[in-house]
């Protein structure tokens, strides 16, 4: 759950550390190999049953591994993020017998050995976002999060009181330090106490969601935090969707002078274990960093690494870096299949016009659920062109979905000439019908509706509410135009890559777009070409740069005041469009909360303000 700037706690003065070697080496040969296991899961909020479950069966491939240590998420039992439902007391209730009941099943199937690091809800003086240290069937220690984080999906100040103590468990001969994400990504805190504390070893638990490129600025930043400490970090992500978010996992441990020891891939739900060799504990302080206080615990002996034939758990290699199309696919892939399996859904219908955009819907759906589960409906209309219906009708065939086709002309006909509509009322009505054709097959048949429509459209206002724009997720929404023929490109050569067909008609990628709601319409007649568009909605919307920035940076003025006006008058579409999984800095959605009712215009000049 973090990414950049807050507002952070002043940091401390640091002693100079009791050791001076690069990277905080101590001045000691006694060493402790450890084998830890690193848990990337896949959680659902208030699965508090399934979730411990899963945690159970972690540990006991941990066990076989001959791990005696194992780092779960952030939240593991709660899922994350549970938003409000941290404010309900039977919720934290709830929370708090899960960790209990967890510690006493670890410990009857004979578990109980290995220790296990899990993030929880806790009650103390205010709800608290927390990790448990459980060992031998009872909870050893707890933290709670130091640094709560306020801005983009983040309220975690609505919802938690921050700790006040670096909790430091001895396990081994080892002391090991505890922390939650967002104390990774503030100045101060945890890891200056560490450092002074000598602490040999830090565990950071996460629920970090995916952005673009974020897994390039994780890691400089854990390197960072391990010098700052002088000691290795263990960072753990859980993987999968949660509503708009997506988690990508990208576990990884660092040294103390922060070389990569290893990285896991991301979107791949595994337990991996790597061995680490750690100094012993060689000082007992507890000093007050700032206001945060070293707490120490001892917890129980463990038992030794048998070096037993592993599972399902893998040694954790490096995992090499994969392109943008790649990491953005896969994080589409898992929010959609996520949302889907998680809601209760086992199909999904979308409309088939033959376009990119639903082309390459239907393509993220089928990876996430199987083309067999996948439902298209072509809906031409007076206007609809032949080879549209016949790219529709191919892209079922390449994906293995079912297609059928409806014609909507003679309902649009009805409508049309008994309200005598005309115009750009006459071609909403087309969307509309569409869209309820789509709600209808729904509630038929018990499909989820998936809404085609993406970033760039949605900035602009270019849909049709109650049209285009129904629907129960949106796998694209956060995706701009110019960046969705990136998609289709790389996903179709990755399927010639592996000898496989590729999903995506080449028609469907190389024509030019159209709604098809007029004769001979194209989205170049109401839209600026998009490479260009996206360009000025990137500055726009996700960096909130202002009308008078984006002149100076060379856009024409003329194409930015039309730009700007469109988007801020859009934002009542945007709040009723369907949730889709988040991938930018800045999403519509939890991201970025304007008000509807807004007299304020970027491109107005500045005597109208």
């Amino acid at each position: 759950m973090c990414v950049f700037q807050l507002r952070a706690r002043p940091a401390a003065t640091v002693p100079p550390p009791r050791w001076n070697q690069p990277g905080g080496e101590r001045h000691t040969e006694v060493v402790t190999a450890l084998r830890i296991g690193l848990a990337q899961v896949d959680l659902t909020v208030g699965a508090f049953a399934a979730n411990s479950a899963m945690v159970s069966a972690r540990v006991a491939e941990a066990a076989a591994a001959g791990a005696q240590l194992v780092v779960f998420p952030e939240m593991t039992l709660t899922g994350y993020m549970p938003e409000d439902l941290v404010l309900r007391r039977s919720f934290r209730a709830a929370s708090r017998k899960a960790l209990t009941d967890l510690a006493a099943s670890l410990a009857a199937a004979g578990l109980g050995d290995i220790a296990v690091v899990v993030g929880y809800l806790d009650e103390h003086q205010g709800a608290r976002n927390a990790a448990a240290f459980i060992q031998d069937g009872s909870v050893v220690a707890r933290y709670f999060k130091y640094h709560l984080p306020t801005y983009g999906v983040f309220d975690e100040d609505r919802y938690f009181t921050p700790g006040s103590e670096l909790t430091v468990v001895r396990f081994a001969g080892v002391d090991i330090g505890l922390t939650i994400c967002e104390d990774i990504w503030q100045d101060g805190g945890p890891f200056t106490a560490a450092r002074v504390a000598e602490v040999g070893l830090l565990l950071n638990i996460n629920g970090s969601p995916y952005e673009r490129n974020k897994d390039d600025i994780r890691l400089p930043l854990v390197r960072r935090r391990a010098i700052e400490a002088g000691a290795p970090v263990v960072y753990v992500n859980q993987v999968g969707g949660q509503d708009e978010l997506v988690f990508d996992g990208d576990s990884f441990v660092v040294a103390a002078d922060g070389a990569l020891l290893g990285r896991a891939p991301q979107f791949v739900e595994k337990l991996y274990y790597v061995d680490i060799e750690l100094p012993q504990a060689t000082s007992d302080a507890s000093p007050v960093v700032n206001d945060l206080t070293v707490r120490r615990t001892i917890a129980p002996l463990p038992a030794r690494s048998s070096g037993a034939a592993v599972h399902e758990a893998e040694p954790l290699g490096i995992a090499g870096r994969i392109s943008d199309e790649e990491e953005v696919w896969g994080a589409l892939v898992a929010g959609t299949g996520d949302y889907i399996r998680k809601n209760g859904f086992s199909s999904v219908v979308l409309g088939m016009s033959g376009g990119i955009d639903s082309a390459v819907v239907a393509a993220i759906a089928a990876d996430a659920i199987g083309g067999s589960r996948v439902y298209g409906v072509g809906m031409p209309s007076a206007y609809s062109s032949d080879h549209s219906k016949s790219d529709a009708a191919e892209l079922a065939e390449r994906i293995g979905a079912h297609y059928e086709v409806v014609e909507i002309e003679p309902i649009v006909r009805a409508f049309v000439e008994s309200l005598k509509l005309t115009g750009l009322a006459e071609e909403n009505v087309q969307a509309r019908v569409r869209g309820t054709t789509l709600m209808g097959l729904s509630n038929q048949h018990g499909h989820l509706v998936l809404a085609t429509g993406n970033k760039s459209e949605l900035s602009v206002g270019y849909s049709t509410i109650y049209g285009d724009a129904v629907g129960g997720f949106a796998p694209i929404k956060d995706v701009p135009k110019s960046f969705v023929w990136k998609l289709a490109e790389w996903r179709n050569a990755e399927a010639r890559r592996r000898g496989q067909l590729p999903p995506i008609p080449q028609n469907s990628i190389s024509k030019p777009p159209s709604a098809e709601l007029s004769p001979g319409q194209l989205d170049s007649d109401s839209l600026p070409d998009y490479e260009l568009l996206d360009a000025i909605l990137a500055r726009y919307v996700d960096e909130d740069a202002g009308f008078a920035d984006l002149v100076s940076e060379g856009f024409d003025p003329a194409l930015v005041r039309r730009v700007v006006r469109m988007t801020d008058a859009a934002e009542w579409k945007r709040r009723q469009y369907p949730p889709g999984p988040k991938i930018s800095l800045k999403a519509f959605g939890k991201d970025r909360r304007l008000p509807i009712t807004n007299r304020w215009r970027e491109a107005q000049d500045a005597d109208e303000h």
